[in-house]
């Protein structure tokens, strides 16, 4: 992600930064121009201490401290576009639901962010009905049954334990997955609604998908039952990019559009930050990282993957130091490649 600065002394801020920690200047994300902007009191609202003429105001889920993004409605319950794709939110009588959702929009701004960056809708007209992608964040607590974290037509849902560290964590373990986060929920599960956008009703799309992905009419439950049963396939690793991908076409799919997601990410920060990586290796080709082009821009997802190579070694390295699990513990074997190069393709080639 890019840095951000204070709209009024040019501090570095966070991108959820609700204020500065050099001026005191209340702080908010002003998404049509990609700003942090300083604010200063109006009249019945905010104005931009660099811009007087436009009164903002917060997003209304400010209030419960899970939003720092502006608006220029007038209306005072006026929601943001991140904050607009919830259906529903945790129950706010539980001090603890608070918090958690507090996580989940954290992530999931994050993931809009980068979705728009992207130029993707965040509603599609599809057979010519209109499919917004929307959002349930549910607790065990107040559910029937207990919460699965999945995707159906449009509607992402998130159980809302899943912002618990130790809960995700219990999980991971149990569930002998090398990577478990909120991020990685919010960008697989919306990997499934793209692909609904994207691919599932162009014929173009849907045959080269099919190539490389294999078939998606495959009874997805029967795959499910036979993931969990046998495991994945002894040689995923040359073909996949973890093995929950080996379930389905769909979850490869899904897995691979996460990953798409990841790489872009920490690219486009490390581009931000001007890194450049160049060790004193006998072969230095492979670990030579001059971080000059903006990810989000770039047509080669050969060149994105070449940078992102150096670059997660050396976070890794970092992380080992501290003692902490590799920040991307995950191998681009040819086979995933290919297939990040096929989702580069069809969302650059995206129109709209």
């Amino acid at each position: 992600m890019k840095i951000y600065q204070c709209g009024n002394c040019h501090h570095p801020v966070y991108f959820n930064n609700v204020a500065c920690e050099r001026c005191n200047s209340w702080l908010g994300y002003l998404p049509e121009f990609d700003r942090m902007i300083a604010l200063a009191p109006g009249g019945e609202g905010w104005n931009g201490i660099t811009d007087n003429n436009t009164t903002l105001k917060y997003c209304a889920n400010h209030e419960h401290r899970v939003c720092n993004w502006l608006v220029t409605e007038p209306a005072p319950d006026a929601l943001c576009e991140a904050c607009d794709l919830n259906k529903t939110i945790p129950n706010l009588s539980d001090p603890e639901h608070l918090a958690q959702w507090r996580r989940l929009e954290t992530a999931k701004h994050r993931l809009v962010y980068a979705l728009r960056r992207l130029g993707l809708p965040l509603s599609s007209r599809m057979a010519g009905k209109r499919t917004p992608l929307v959002f349930d964040f549910l607790s065990d607590d107040d559910a029937v049954k207990p919460v699965m974290t999945g995707h159906a037509e449009g509607l992402v849902t998130i159980n809302a334990a899943e912002a618990d560290p130790v809960h995700r964590e219990q999980t991971r373990v149990a569930m002998h997955e090398r990577y478990r986060t909120l991020i990685g929920h919010f960008r697989h599960e919306v990997g499934h609604y793209y692909w609904d956008v994207l691919i599932a009703n162009n014929e173009t799309n849907l045959t080269a998908f099919r190539k490389l992905f294999g078939n998606d009419e495959e009874d997805y439950q029967t795959a499910l039952q036979n993931h969990y049963r046998s495991g994945p396939p002894a040689d995923w690793r040359e073909h996949y990019i973890s093995a929950y991908a080996t379930t389905h076409a769909w979850e490869d799919w899904a897995e691979t559009w996460a990953h798409y997601l990841h790489l872009l990410d920490m690219l486009e920060t490390a581009h931000t930050f001007g890194m450049r990586i160049a060790p004193p290796l006998d072969e230095q080709d492979a670990m030579q990282l001059d971080t000059t082009f903006d990810p989000y821009a770039e047509p080669d997802m050969d060149r994105i993957i070449a940078a992102c190579v150096p670059l997660t070694f050396a976070v890794n390295t970092l992380n080992r130091g501290m003692g902490r699990k590799d920040l991307y513990p995950f191998v681009i074997n040819a086979a995933v490649r290919e297939k990040l190069g096929f989702v580069h393709r069809i969302v650059t080639g995206f129109n709209g």
